[in-house]
């Protein structure tokens, strides 16, 4: 029988039941801004078997590097940190005013348990909020910067001080990985260890089945992307790539509350999502979907009036200008403690990355013009 042009290509999985064990490790372990360096180390240590040598810069960025020895530079990189807040102001009656370590969000703290970070170890609190009985028959206000607060059980600054907690200390959420009804990935901090995970897995790739690239490979997992970019302009700054492949997340724009006509329509299930903007390279870009055109890796395409808003520019706009292209992850509730992913979205992304980089060629030139 004839098999029809519109029968849905059969998903083969990419992600192992070891690497989702990983995975879950990697999810579960706080790696707040600027304190990347514990998530970055179990992520060396997942990937050191697939490399051949590896290091970290002052600011935590970590590498891994196959075929190191070649003088052509590709990188294939994701960002490490996750949004969280720090100490900022302790009350005479012990309790806690934050504010934000990257794009936190205001309106989803109220009620959430989390971990405050110490030198005398973790902290446990929650973000109070007054009960509804309370406001009941007045304008209700809604959470903001200036009234959610944590009580970490104590009645004075000096019960908090003592438990070692200080104004700068950082506080992550305690939320944790789980997958939902054998669809989806969900838990805080997919924006993006996901980016993460997933080019680890291309490194995997790589070794299980004998490629041998020719160049070098360098496999970044960048810190402070959330706080402007900060990790990927120093990495790139040491590194000088020739070619910068950059993965991280994007809306999934088809739940509730989410303009299409500014958002653009994306979703979660249908596949690896590459970006038209003025810092992807175009030919770069094309090499992406002419590889998951050929090898049946279905795709969605966006676009970004000015920057993608990812470590895509700070590579893009280093050392003179270095080719550069964006595959997202389509991903729904981004900065809330239950960002969520499609299994099969990942395996895509790990197989988009996996081909386009058998297609880069020693010495490739990208330029619009030879």
């Amino acid at each position: 029988m004839t098999k029809k042009k519109d029968d849905k290509q059969k998903h083969v999985s990419v992600v192992t039941k070891k690497s989702l064990q990983f995975f879950e490790e990697y999810i579960n372990n706080p790696s707040p801004t600027g304190f990347e360096y514990p998530g970055q180390k179990l992520w060396l240590d997942y990937l050191k078997p697939y490399i051949d040598e590896s290091f970290i810069d002052n600011y935590g960025t970590a590498v891994g590097v196959i075929n190191p020895q070649a003088e052509y530079r590709v990188v294939i990189e994701a960002h490490a940190d996750e949004i969280s807040w720090f100490v900022n102001y302790i009350t005479p009656e012990g309790l806690i005013y934050v504010i934000r370590n990257g794009g936190s969000d205001h309106q989803i703290a109220p009620s959430k348990r989390v971990n405050i970070h110490t030198d005398k170890g973790m902290v446990k609190a929650v973000f109070g909020w007054p009960a509804i009985h309370t406001r009941s028959g007045e304008k209700e206000e809604a959470p903001a910067l200036k009234n959610i607060f944590l009580d970490c059980g104590c009645t004075s600054k000096d019960e908090v001080e003592v438990l070692g907690i200080h104004v700068g200390c950082v506080i992550t959420y305690e939320d944790e990985f789980m997958v939902l009804n054998d669809r989806y990935y969900v838990g805080r901090a997919l924006d993006n260890r996901a980016g993460g995970f997933m080019i680890a897995e291309v490194a995997r790739l790589l070794k299980e089945n004998k490629q041998k690239l020719p160049f070098a490979l360098y496999i970044v997992n960048s810190v402070q992307e959330e706080i402007g970019l900060r990790g990927a302009e120093m990495i790139a700054d040491r590194i000088k790539p020739h070619v910068a492949i950059v993965t991280d997340v994007t809306h999934d724009t088809s739940t509730p509350m989410i303009n299409k006509i500014t958002q653009g329509d994306l979703a979660c299930g249908r596949g690896p999502v590459v970006s038209y903007a003025p810092a992807v390279q175009t030919n770069l870009n094309k090499l992406l979907i002419k590889t998951a055109e050929k090898n049946n890796i279905p795709f969605q395409r966006q676009a970004s009036s000015r920057s993608t808003g990812t470590d895509t520019d700070a590579f893009a706009y280093s050392n003179g200008g270095v080719p550069s292209a964006l595959i997202s992850l389509p991903l729904r509730y981004m900065h809330t403690t239950v960002e969520m992913i499609h299994k099969e979205d990942v395996d895509n992304v790990i197989s988009l990355i996996y081909h386009s980089l058998l297609n880069i060629e020693k010495d490739h030139d990208f330029k619009y013009s030879k």
